[in-house]
């Protein structure tokens, strides 16, 4: 039977398995960029003055030998540039997820009650006291981020603390706290804001595509608008639809192990199943509907369950069901 550690050295390896895949991905993609460019530009030989290029018949050749061509000089300059991604992720990424949901730290002071649950759950497991953030949302939710306990967040919306018991709330921070204690964290912080890179770069495509598209006419016009296009397209299908089934490389058990956790951290199952029953009634924050790919770090799917995509989240959900969840902890607690 997996143990605690066990969970933990499988979050390492993954996480190390995902900050090599992106960058990968990522040049894979621009590689193919390059390649249907040069593939459905017409006057495409006119920029490469290499003669075994010209006596290529074929168009698939051409268009391969001239994608080499340019990945020789892009990748280089591509490859640093996702070095240093990577680099502001593992350091910083949480102070964008952080800023993205406008969460506002308080202190004991302000939160007196609160910060002391937090406290002495951490205390009680030998954890760094994790920096406490508010959602000014009336739904009930909470997730947490940071690369390592010594530099974690937990986030509760203002509903969830106002409207569950203070038992209720102390197994929903010991689930957060167990993601922290597990490294779930890191592992969806790299996830999250690596799914947001690649969506980020596609707009930031398409919208120069569109503005060079509307300008003056001159030389290479058309060939740019193609080349932003085709890279946009790329990184939208990487963003919106491959991204997701790498996410499910973020195991649903680790939902599990956090409410098995929590549930020994308060010595209280039912407790923590009553509040998943309450917040699966009203999980909505509607500050993440402009940020999909936060949902798996919540502790319930923050996002609308109605309408076309509905079929689609539960394709791609990273969380079990939360009936699943609310048994299993009763059972824990010998509740029928």
């Amino acid at each position: 039977m997996a143990t605690i550690y066990d969970h933990i050295a499988q979050n390492k390896r993954r996480t190390w398995l995902l900050v090599l895949l992106f960058p990968l991905t990522l040049m894979a993609l621009v590689y193919a960029c390059l390649f249907g460019f040069h593939y459905l530009s017409s006057e495409n030989i006119y920029y490469h003055s290499v003669t075994y290029v010209e006596k290529v018949e074929s168009p698939v050749l051409k268009a391969v030998t001239l994608a080499n061509q340019t990945a020789e000089i892009v990748l280089p300059f591509l490859l640093l540039f996702v070095v240093g991604w990577i680099i502001t992720v593992y350091y910083w990424g949480d102070a964008f997820l952080l800023g993205s949901v406008k969460g506002i730290e308080v202190h004991r002071e302000e939160q007196p009650e609160l910060y002391n649950l937090v406290e002495n759950l951490c205390i009680s497991q030998g954890l760094p006291m994790p920096r406490v953030y508010i959602i000014n949302d009336n739904s009930l939710n909470a997730f947490a981020t940071g690369r390592d306990p010594e530099h974690a967040s937990v986030i509760l919306t203002k509903g969830i603390i106002q409207r569950l018991e203070r038992i209720e709330l102390e197994g929903v921070v010991a689930h957060e706290l167990a993601h922290i204690q597990n490294r779930d964290i890191r592992l969806m912080l790299i996830t999250v804001v690596g799914i947001a890179f690649f969506t980020f770069l596609s707009e930031i495509c398409f919208r120069a595509g569109v503005t060079i598209s509307h300008g003056r006419s001159g030389k290479g016009k058309g060939e740019a608008v193609l080349l932003l296009f085709l890279l946009g397209i790329l990184l939208a299908i990487y963003g919106y639809l491959v991204a997701p089934l790498i996410r499910l490389a973020v195991s649903r058990t680790r939902e599990f192990q956090a409410d098995a956790s929590a549930a020994l951290m308060t010595r209280h199952p039912g407790a923590l199943a009553s509040a998943l029953q309450k917040i699966s009634f009203d999980p909505r924050v509607e500050i993440l509907e402009s940020h999909a790919s936060m949902a798996a770090m919540c502790i319930e799917n923050p996002l609308k369950k109605e309408g076309f995509f509905t079929f689609l989240s539960g394709m791609f959900s990273t969380h079990p069901p939360v009936e699943k969840r609310i048994a299993a902890l009763k059972d824990m607690a010998g509740i029928v």
